[in-house]
């Protein structure tokens, strides 16, 4: 008899694939950069822009990818008051060490992402499209996933104080390793993967979703 598939399957998530040199090169708007090392302070444009088998690092307010189309791109230890990918196509990326006040993914095309070892404000993952995100070692003090699409997640060792799931589409989405002090919608939770402990914690709110009273 054939075996059925292990849920949650892990996230196929890879080492973005990087050059042995880089150039030195600057942020600019639409800019195509291919093998390129980014050192972003201040503020840096990069809209629209193609970064393909690239490095950054970063000390800025601001940095803009809005639009832009990251493959195989490392970030290595940033702080960034606000990072905006909003509607980004993201292939192979990786974020690691650092602090991020706002990460702004909202609506982006995400196949394969690592976060690791980052502490994010807030992350929005409003309305992605996303396919495997391994979220490792993390303190994000909210996550927003309205209306997101999410298959192969998995949270290792990751807290936060709040998650918003309202409207979230989970296939093998793996929450075992998130700590979070709430849920704003227990009910959006069809498709992940929850402790035992977790569902305890959730029991009254889930309870309630469904119209059943508790009383002792």
């Amino acid at each position: 008899m054939a075996r059925s598939p292990e849920s949650p399957a892990a996230p196929r998530v890879s080492p973005p694939d990087l050059p042995l040199e880089f150039e030195s090169a600057n942020a600019r708007r639409s800019a195509d950069l291919l093998a390129a090392r980014l050192d972003l302070e201040v503020t840096a444009d990069l809209a629209h822009a193609s970064l393909e088998q690239c490095t950054i690092t970063a000390d800025a307010d601001s940095v803009d990818l809005t639009g832009a189309t990251l493959i195989d791109v490392d970030m290595t230890g940033v702080r960034i008051a606000s990072l905006r990918m909003r509607d980004a196509g993201v292939r192979r990326v990786r974020i690691s060490g650092g602090r991020i006040g706002t990460l702004d993914l909202s609506s982006a095309r995400i196949d394969e992402l690592e976060l690791r070892d980052v502490r994010i404000d807030y992350l929005n993952l409003g309305g992605v499209r996303a396919a495997d995100i391994e979220i490792t070692a993390c303190s994000i003090r909210t996550i927003d996933m309205p209306q997101a699409d999410l298959t192969r997640v998995r949270f290792t060792d990751t807290r936060s104080d709040e998650v918003d799931s309202r409207g979230m589409r989970a296939t093998h989405v793996d929450l075992r390793g998130l700590d979070a002090s709430a849920f704003l919608d227990a009910n959006s939770l069809r498709g992940t993967t929850l402790s035992s402990f977790q569902v305890q914690q959730l029991a009254p709110v889930l309870a309630a979703g469904i119209g059943i009273q508790v009383k002792d």
